[in-house]
């Protein structure tokens, strides 16, 4: 993990925070004044709100490892995907306010609990408020990895004042096509912003690297999502990876799609995966010439 200058991280939250008079954090661009209580996609002023902080054991291995994950669930979303399986949290704004250095405090407190890193989940609208944050936890000494559990909808400008403050980037990469993305999560140009956020990252941090107990210290994991009727674009989207970035890169190839939210009557969404659609985008993954990484198992009762 970098070594991290407190004074640095508080200075660039401060400028962050100051975007909110016209925020412009993620590529929606709503521009709306959330220190005068509008709100844009996100949903969320410039009040922190935080739905949870705890110790996670069902994030990927080298995440969770035997400890937990120290992971702070934020109120709001960029996006707004109609299969949302967090929606309480992301859509209806379930959580509660929390000031700058309450979060600060929870950091230290999952770091007291010995949680193997900090996982910071839909960080990217209050990435302010979180890196001052940061730069106060880090004064009274918090020094175990951070990890931005993102959407990879990401604006460029924001994630490279991210370098030297981010440890892991755990990132969706969840379609290939601009009008699924547009149509499923509200997020224009999805395709192209994903990809320059997934590149950024990586040059960032690199692959993901383990310690001896198989525990991420630094680097990039990207999460994929297989959808009903090959809506997520795996195949295009695992060559990019391969071809693009590195075949090295590891992934999180995720089973777990079903009907949530706004999806249960939707006739393409309103339905789990098949074993079969998972095994296609399973060997998608080989085919690509990827081969690190996560497969996750088929749940029981399976469309």
């Amino acid at each position: 993990m970098s070594r991290k200058d407190p004074v640095r991280l508080m200075a660039i939250g401060d400028d962050l925070l100051a975007r909110l008079s016209n925020c412009d954090l993620c590529p929606q661009n709503c521009r709306v004044d959330r220190t005068a209580g509008q709100t844009g996609q996100c949903g969320i002023t410039d009040r922190l709100q935080v739905a949870s902080c705890n110790l996670h054991h069902g994030e990927e291995p080298p995440l969770s490892g035997s400890r937990g994950s120290g992971t702070i669930f934020f109120s709001g979303c960029s996006l707004s995907c109609l299969y949302c399986q967090n929606y309480p949290i992301s859509q209806h704004l379930v959580g509660s306010p929390m000031t700058i250095e309450e979060l600060a405090e929870q950091m230290l407190s999952l770091q007291r609990r010995n949680a193997h890193n900090i996982n910071l989940v839909t960080p990217d609208h209050v990435v302010g408020h979180i890196v001052r944050a940061i730069g106060l936890a880090v004064k009274d000494g918090l020094d175990i990895p951070i990890v931005f559990n993102s959407s990879g909808y990401q604006k460029l400008e924001t994630l490279r004042l991210l370098e030297g403050i981010v440890d892991i980037y755990l990132v969706d990469m969840r379609y290939a096509d601009n009008e699924i993305a547009r149509n499923c999560s509200r997020a224009g140009q999805y395709k192209e912003v994903n990809q320059a956020a997934v590149k950024e990252m990586f040059r960032q941090v690199g692959n993901l690297a383990l310690d001896d107990d198989g525990i991420a210290t630094s680097g990039v994991l990207v999460r994929h999502l297989v959808l009903p009727q090959g809506m997520s674009g795996s195949a295009e989207v695992f060559r990019f990876m391969a071809e693009e970035v590195s075949r090295d890169i590891y992934v999180s190839l995720m089973s777990q799609y079903f009907p949530a939210y706004q999806a249960v009557d939707h006739p393409r969404l309103g339905r789990k995966i098949t074993p079969a659609e998972f095994d296609k985008a399973v060997k998608m993954f080989y085919t690509a010439g990827l081969r690190n990484g996560y497969i996750q198992e088929m749940r029981s009762g399976g469309a």
